[in-house]
């Protein structure tokens, strides 16, 4: 054995994985195809949330009028929000370039496509390598669902999307889950016009109605138009013109169409019949608590090991996975708690039980609800948009789960987190003494709406 482990990925779990193995005295080698960084320094988070900031920024200064400010005729430069968004990413290659540089002699970093050819055995620019332990962190790619005729228009993923410099007049989005209702918005707030397609009957279908309307009814006050039950069954046209059929008898013809609608593992070109590693049956790797995949020394983390396709959980994966590879294996990877933001605006963000999946489960809770328009700060800055949404179990006065739609839900939905992550009773929430005015008022009110813990 020449190598004490293999990483396959330079992602969210590989890069951290790879550095940290290498110092503390492993041999280690880094494969990787593609740019440093994975999905979410290239194709997905970076470039995603920069130009939502970007979005924003003209969505602000157009309806800055609300506030009593004039701010002119606003022109978006299409292709300097695209350069901005490429010198980010760059940069972000750069710095993991510099820390896999940094990271010593024990650490090989080996660019090309990576193979299971054998028993942790990989092949990779020519060359094989077998290891104590190998590491999957190989990704996810975009969907290409089975419409009749789009293979025969030029679709767009998420990231040919964000290349282009040219505005398209009219974007149709097939797909209204995180991706698509992200990148519809800002490309609304860009200045096209954006259609939505979704079969479900709610966008961000996972969420309870009540969260999913709110979202729906911003989009439609900004002009997006909402195709939501229905399902994209035939796509023609040619560049320019591009026409989607749906179930419903209708058709909506857009210059631009992004398919939105999922993302499969990169494991069927990496050769785990060779090494005996099993797929199920989307392709992801079967692996059990500890990320042990059904061959022995080899394991998966990330999004082609199944699960949450977010990078927060990708990197909780190295940490949890390094415990297990030096010999101290705490809590495994289904007992942890995911809290998550789609970063629409205003940003809708979750974390443990949504209302109906109490019910499925049959847990117990009680619910209160609060408009986020009765926050002070919310009514202060003009962010009045939104729901706040928190279960409680009544006996033992846990959070159960919690919702936002609101300005800076992704940063809120961390206090109901923290306190789910120590177990501790909501009442903490209650007798926290909190910033006037702050956001954060909103999560000790919604929480005091229930009859027990309201102010007598």
């Amino acid at each position: 054995m020449d190598l004490d482990a293999i990483v396959v990925g330079s992602g969210q779990a590989g890069v951290p994985l790879a550095t940290r193995l290498a110092s503390h005295g492993q041999r280690v080698l880094l494969a990787e195809r593609g740019p440093l960084g994975g999905t979410c320094t290239n194709t997905g988070c970076t470039p995603t949330k920069t130009l939502v900031a970007s979005a924003r920024a003209a969505h602000v200064a157009r309806t800055a009028g609300r506030l009593g400010v004039q701010a002119g005729a606003v022109k978006v430069d299409l292709p300097a929000v695209i350069a901005r968004k490429d010198a980010i990413v760059r940069r972000w290659q750069e710095s993991i370039a510099k820390r896999l540089a940094g990271a010593g002699a024990n650490l090989r970093l080996v660019r090309g496509h990576a193979r299971l050819v054998g028993e942790r055995t990989v092949e990779v620019a020519g060359e094989r390598h077998r290891a104590a332990v190998v590491i999957l962190n190989v990704g996810a790619r975009p969907i290409e669902p089975p419409i009749p005729g789009l293979g025969g228009v030029p679709w767009l993923d998420n990231r040919r999307l964000m290349e282009l410099t040219e505005l398209p007049s009219h974007l149709v989005v097939v797909g209204g889950g995180y991706i698509g209702c992200e990148l519809a918005q800002a490309y609304r707030r860009f200045g096209a016009d954006v259609t939505v397609v979704e079969p479900a009957p709610h966008l961000l279908g996972h969420e309870d109605p009540e969260i999913s309307e709110a979202i729906e009814g911003f989009f439609r006050d900004e002009g997006l138009a909402l195709a939501l039950g229905v399902r994209a069954e035939r796509v023609s046209g040619e560049p320019g013109r591009i026409t989607v059929g749906l179930s419903s008898g209708r058709a909506v013809t857009g210059s631009h169409l992004l398919v939105a609608t999922g993302r499969r593992p990169n494991t069927d070109d990496l050769g785990c019949d060779a090494a005996g590693v099993k797929l199920d049956g989307h392709g992801f790797v079967e692996v059990d608590d500890h990320y042990q995949s059904s061959a022995p020394g080899v394991y998966a983390v990330g999004d082609c090991a199944g699960g949450p396709q977010f990078t927060h959980a990708a990197w909780d994966d190295h940490r949890l996975l390094f415990d297990v590879l030096t010999g101290k294996p705490g809590r495994g990877r289904k007992d942890r708690l995911i809290p998550y933001t789609a970063y629409t605006d205003p940003q809708v963000a979750g974390v443990g039980l949504t209302e109906h999946e109490a019910k499925e489960k049959g847990v117990r809770y009680e619910v209160a609800t609060l408009p986020f328009g009765s926050v002070a700060r919310a009514i202060e800055t003009d962010e009045k948009a939104g729901v706040l949404r928190v279960l409680v179990d009544p006996v033992s006065e846990r959070i159960v789960g919690a919702s936002i739609v609101g300005a800076e839900a992704g940063e809120l939905i961390h206090v109901f987190a923290a306190l789910m992550q120590a177990g501790a009773p909501v009442r903490a929430l209650v007798d926290m003494e909190v910033v006037h005015p702050s956001f954060a008022e909103g999560l000790q009110s919604v929480v005091m709406a229930l009859p027990r813990y309201a102010l007598s």
